[in-house]
């Protein structure tokens, strides 16, 4: 059965990896490397299908394969999406959680809540997110991610 804290291990693991790629950005071929790893370490994409929604696309607003994730996380000249900014390599200094629930069964599990990131001043960026995670060779992998930011009329 996963545990809640083996949610929690993976998502702080995943806010310390967001903040290792936003040090990284002006070292491109180490962050490239980096984000590499980090999207095989923490995501299921060599399991099959993974469901990325990110939080700051308006055109493309789905991200299925790695290539598309490296692309939303550090962009770069051969970004997936002309819209990518990079969004993991943005100053952020720190990612915290909120979890508002989880849905924890034998071989997976969902988490709910929002995330904030904050940057180099100390300001906070809210986003909402649910998180789904499968077991692979004992690790939490990601295989369904949506963030949003929260509704603002």
């Amino acid at each position: 059965m996963v545990t809640e804290q083996q949610v929690i291990d993976a998502q702080n693991e995943w806010g310390a990896g967001i903040v290792k790629i936003s040090s990284l950005k002006d070292e491109r071929k180490e962050c490239e490397a980096f984000t590499s790893d980090f999207l095989d370490k923490l995501y299921a994409f060599e399991m099959g299908q993974v469901l990325f929604k990110p939080t700051k696309c308006k055109f493309e607003q789905f991200r299925p394969t790695k290539h598309e994730a490296i692309s939303y996380f550090i962009a770069g000249e051969d970004r997936a999406c002309n819209e990518d900014g990079g969004f993991a390599i943005s100053g952020w200094t720190k990612v915290r959680f909120e979890n508002t629930g989880f849905i924890l069964e034998e071989n997976r599990a969902i988490a709910m809540g929002n995330y904030y990131f904050t940057d180099a001043d100390g300001n906070e960026a809210k986003v909402e997110y649910t998180f789904g995670y499968k077991i692979s060779n004992g690790a939490l992998k990601i295989d369904l991610h949506h963030s949003s930011f929260p509704y603002n009329p």
